[in-house]
């Protein structure tokens, strides 16, 4: 996973909750994915960067 993964993912959350503010309901659940995959992306990016900081203090 990489910066850009969720910055593109961001954008989709924009799009979709833009929708779901216009009264689209199933942009909502959209939404809540995109969430959920954020979560996913931040998650790995935090052990990666951990990973990386533990190597190089080693």
């Amino acid at each position: 996973m990489s910066l850009q993964d969720l910055l593109n993912e961001v954008e989709t959350l924009k799009a979709e909750y833009d929708k779901f503010e216009r009264g689209n309901k199933s942009a909502g659940t959209r939404a809540r994915k995109s969430l959920q995959n954020i979560k996913k992306i931040a998650q790995d990016m935090r052990t990666a960067i951990q990973t990386k900081k533990g190597e190089e203090a080693a």
